[in-house]
């Protein structure tokens, strides 16, 4: 089963996502009329900030469904549907920015070079996505492999440098998740991120099959009368020679 994006959903219980995104913009520090490329957009929220600064934004996400809630939610700017390891661009870009999108990439050299040939000499790579440690317990509890890209600093480093980037800054850190509503916690989160676990559940046994999962996951993130995922971020600048 490929993964499937309700946007809707995505804007109405995930909001979170692109609103911890919020805190990379200033590592960004978009200018006006800088041309900047938002991979991996989502639904539009952070393309929409990133414009607000009156840099000149252009969207792309590989998901049809968040593309449509971008363009009906943002009408005046610039969205398309590309996948980022085939990508090509007309005209090069001073920044690209991506958040919570890159760990979705298997080809992470593939991705790496797409954004390195979207970049004008010089210009920026700002990311943020899933590192070393992401979801550890979550994987845990739900058992079997998952289609998941978690580098270390060093790995993603090497991808880096080997796509024609410099890596300037790197962090890794955690950042454990609320849910905030507990009828959803983390089953609402399978149901929106995990479609390769529910996959292998046929539809009858899944009652079930979340019952064991939420008991082997309780003790590490349940506490206080709600689900955390165990989220740890990577955010790197890279720039291009």
């Amino acid at each position: 089963m490929s993964q499937h994006w309700d946007a809707a959903c995505y804007d109405r219980q995930h909001s979170y996502v692109y609103q911890y995104g919020a805190d990379l913009l200033p590592w960004l520090d978009p200018r006006p009329g800088e041309r900047i490329l938002d991979a991996g957009c989502g639904t539009g929220q952070l393309t929409a900030r990133i414009a607000e600064t009156g840099a000149v934004v252009h969207g792309i996400d590989h998901s049809p469904d968040m593309i449509a809630q971008a363009r009906a939610a943002f009408p005046a700017l610039s969205f398309a549907v590309a996948d980022l390891t085939t990508f090509t661009v007309t005209e090069p870009y001073d920044a690209v920015f991506s958040n919570a999108v890159l760990h979705w990439v298997k080809d992470a050299d593939a991705a790496a070079r797409r954004l390195a040939d979207a970049l004008a000499p010089g210009g920026r790579l700002v990311a943020e996505f899933g590192g070393r440690h992401n979801i550890a317990a979550v994987c845990e509890a739900a058992g079997g492999e998952h289609p998941w890209y978690f580098p270390s600093i060093a790995e993603y480093g090497a991808v880096l440098e080997r796509a024609g980037l410099e890596l300037r800054q790197a962090w890794l850190f955690p950042r454990p998740t609320k849910m905030d509503d507990p009828a959803l916690g983390l089953r609402g989160w399978i149901h929106m991120f995990g479609a390769h676990w529910l996959a292998r559940v046929p539809e009858a046994a899944r009652d079930d099959w979340f019952a064991r999962v939420e008991a082997r996951a309780r003790p590490k993130l349940f506490r206080d009368g709600h689900w955390f995922i165990d989220y740890w971020r990577l955010r790197v600048i890279a720039v291009k020679g």
